[in-house]
């Protein structure tokens, strides 16, 4: 950091010692809310386990991936830079997955620290202050957070693709390069769909800076150029190698599929409701009567003062960032029309930061700062009890699948088998017990396993979803070995069998 860099700094602390103690503690709090229980409550299931099996894979035995998690479309597949990122964690932490974890979720409160910068940087600290508490606390922001899957990067990414746009609208010329380089890594290494529309928002601030006659030279192209190329060698090597494979798939997505086509009415109506329930679920869990009033009494304020917020260039970039993705999205029907939560979250906290704006603007009015604390009160009291109840959960209840669970089920198979050897089937909803094999590989490197041993052990999860499909598994087991004991850990069921002769 520049000395000058570091001595305005210096001086906006101590000139400003309260709002940073309250921002400290804001975000430490918000990384306590991320991480407290996380060795019990972690999420690991199929994705989980594939990613930590490539990972185990690139440490053990050098297999250097190129691609990195499906997409969900067939063929398709992201670039391997997830991949890279995590990896050093499970090295450090020797297998466990709670290291790249944490990793990922101390991204994201760093990604509210940018929130708060950005919010001081477009208006004022009152703003910042209002968007670090919002991301920090919100229940949906936290369990994104809380997720060891490629797209809780795009948190942080978002945050830095803003705040780039921001500098090149101020004739920043550098930018263009880091700018176009995190869409790039954001569409084809973390993101699942929206992030495509980044490219719609750098297209629009390139016409407009071009009226302006403020693009970059040919050093920042030329640098531009090689970081893409960077971002997308690993894909273009794996395509080369396998004979255009990624490269046909995208045609037919796009082409033969026509996954972007003229939408219905209908359609055009199911997903502006779709759009309401991701962005308004960020800020309050449940949106009851009232808090669908302050949400339409915010929407109204922002609205009405648009002519004097939109002067801003940050709030420029903003509504252009998300009005690409609303009405991009419009088109998309491709997927079989499927569209989750998920494929937005390159977008969470770009609204969050523009609602924040507007709280930010009622705060220099006397009523408004009794509005604004009215708000951050009842947004504590919508996300409190939620996060309570999911954060005091402790993963052994009879419905909780946990790492804890998953941990606990796996010992005492191997404290049961006494060094004997022995086999293991295992039933998880998905099919593929990908989390399992990485679990035994991890814990016990899969010792004692065996194949057409007498003694057998079956793990399965329970699937209210399609308990015929447990049944039909369980039924098949009744022919292979005969019941001796069971135990259970939260929803997950432990049997020690013995192999009828």
């Amino acid at each position: 950091m520049p000395e000058s860099m570091l001595k305005k700094l210096t001086k906006e602390i101590s000139e400003h010692k309260l709002i940073y103690l309250l921002l400290l503690i804001i975000l430490f709090f918000g990384l306590f809310l991320r991480t407290h229980y996380i060795g019990r409550l972690l999420g690991f299931y199929y994705d989980q386990g594939r990613d930590a099996l490539t990972i185990w894979n690139m440490w053990h035995l050098g297999d250097i991936p190129f691609i990195g998690p499906t997409t969900g479309i067939a063929g398709i597949f992201r670039g391997p830079f997830y991949y890279y990122l995590i990896a050093p964690f499970y090295l450090l932490g020797k297998g466990n997955p709670i290291w790249p974890s944490v990793f990922l979720s101390i991204t994201t409160i760093i990604a509210s620290g940018m929130m708060y910068y950005l919010g001081f940087k477009i208006q004022n600290r009152a703003t910042g202050i209002i968007a670090a508490f919002i991301s920090s606390i919100s229940f949906n922001i936290v369990l994104a957070s809380r997720w060891l899957s490629n797209p809780t990067p795009m948190l942080l990414l978002s945050m830095l693709f803003v705040w780039m746009l921001i500098l090149i609208v101020e004739g920043k010329k550098w930018a263009w390069a880091p700018a176009i380089f995190i869409a790039t890594v954001s569409l084809f290494h973390f993101g699942s769909a929206g992030e495509v529309f980044y490219f719609v928002a750098l297209l629009i601030v390139f016409v407009w800076q071009a009226k302006r006659r403020s693009l970059p030279n040919g050093k920042f192209l030329f640098l531009t150029a090689m970081l893409v190329l960077v971002a997308l060698l690993p894909l273009i090597a794996f395509d080369i190698k396998n004979h255009g494979l990624i490269t046909k798939n995208i045609g037919k997505f796009l082409i033969t599929d026509e996954s972007f086509k003229l939408p219905t009415w209908r359609f055009i109506n199911d997903k502006f409701e779709f759009y309401y329930d991701v962005f308004t679920n960020k800020i309050f869990n449940g949106r009851y009567y009232l808090e669908r009033f302050i949400l339409g009494g915010v929407l109204l304020v922002f609205f009405y003062n648009l002519h004097r917020l939109i002067k801003k260039d940050g709030v420029k970039v903003l509504v252009l960032l998300l009005s690409s993705v609303i009405f991009g999205l419009i088109f998309f029907q491709g997927n079989f029309g499927n569209i989750y939560d998920y494929y937005l979250t390159g977008y969470y906290l770009p609204f969050l930061l523009l609602f924040s704006i507007a709280l930010g603007y009622v705060w220099k009015f006397k009523l408004g700062k009794i509005f604004v604390i009215y708000f951050l009160y009842i947004f504590l009291s919508n996300n409190a009890g939620v996060l309570k109840y999911k954060l005091m959960d402790r993963g052994d209840g009879p419905n909780s699948i946990s790492f804890w669970a998953q941990k606990e089920a796996i010992s005492w198979i191997y404290k049961d088998a006494k060094e004997k050897e022995f086999n293991v089937d295992v039933y998880v909803p998905p099919v593929i017990p990908y989390a399992y094999d990485y679990l035994f590989k991890w814990k016990y490197n899969k010792l004692l396993i065996k194949d057409n041993v007498p003694l057998l052990y079956l793990l399965y999860e329970h699937d209210p979803d399609h308990q015929e499909r447990l049944d039909a598994w369980m039924a098949r087991q009744k022919g292979i070995a005969k019941s001796e004991e069971i135990n259970r850990f939260g929803a997950i069921t432990v049997e020690r069998r013995i192999r009828i002769k």
